[in-house]
């Protein structure tokens, strides 16, 4: 079973606004989930849609696949995964002298697709 896969470390969004959309296009066809995706207004949706195009690209390269190229309308995102990434913390001054711990939050999008004769 080949699965063809790629991940966008470090992406400067919480994991919680990348896995709205992220729910939305699990087990869609990659064609379709590209044309779902380009209409969703959230930041999160263009960060997996880069990666959704770097995952076919993968599946399409015949120096990868043994000389083998598949197309997109018969890839299914079987994979996605979204988890967090490391943290910046920075401290923000308060009232009476404390301090509120701000969180910059990344991730971690993982993305596989599968051939549909394979699933």
């Amino acid at each position: 079973m080949s699965q063809f896969n790629a991940h966008h470390k470090n992406a400067h969004i919480s994991a919680q606004k990348v896995r709205l959309v992220a729910n939305m296009v699990r087990g869609m066809f990659a064609d379709e989930a590209l044309d779902t995706l380009k209409y969703q207004p959230q930041r999160g949706a263009r960060m997996l849609e880069k990666v959704i195009k770097s995952a076919v690209g993968n599946a399409q390269d015949p120096d990868q696949n043994s000389g083998r190229g598949f197309r997109i309308e018969e890839l299914v995102v079987t994979d996605v995964r979204v988890d967090g990434g490391p943290m910046f913390k920075r401290i923000r001054p308060r009232a009476r002298g404390m301090a509120f711990m701000i969180k910059k939050r990344s991730s971690h999008i993982h993305v596989g697709l599968t051939h549909i004769d394979e699933i």
